[in-house]
């Protein structure tokens, strides 16, 4: 057990120890808190709203979706390919833990 995990369990410790390494990355937590958002979104708009080039997204998605927090789904919009992207329940409560952590750390910070 890592310090993280006896944290967790013993409920003390510093926050930190709550925070999701894969999460953390500015790019998917700005895609996860996109996706937290809405129940899907198309890979465009998440693109352009994070403001990552395709191939950006592209590669933080796949790793997000590896680590089982992000589905991707390919379909037909016409005959125009698109992609969504929506986060998993394990990914929304990965997401939340994430923010709760952060939330921690920045209300345990000691007032000037």
């Amino acid at each position: 057990m890592d310090d993280g995990e006896a944290a967790r369990v013993t409920g003390h410790g510093h926050p930190r120890h709550g925070l999701d390494e894969v999460v953390h990355a500015p790019v998917r937590f700005s895609i996860m808190a996109v996706l937290a958002a809405a129940e899907k979104a198309e890979f465009a708009y998440v693109r352009d709203t994070v403001e990552v080039s395709d191939s950006v997204l592209s590669k933080q998605a796949a790793t997000l979706e590896k680590a089982g927090y992000v589905k991707v789904v390919k379909g037909y919009v016409g005959k125009r390919p698109r992609t969504w992207l929506s986060l998993t329940a394990e990914g929304r409560a990965a997401f939340d833990r994430h923010v709760a952590a952060l939330r921690a750390i920045a209300d345990a910070a000691p007032a000037d």
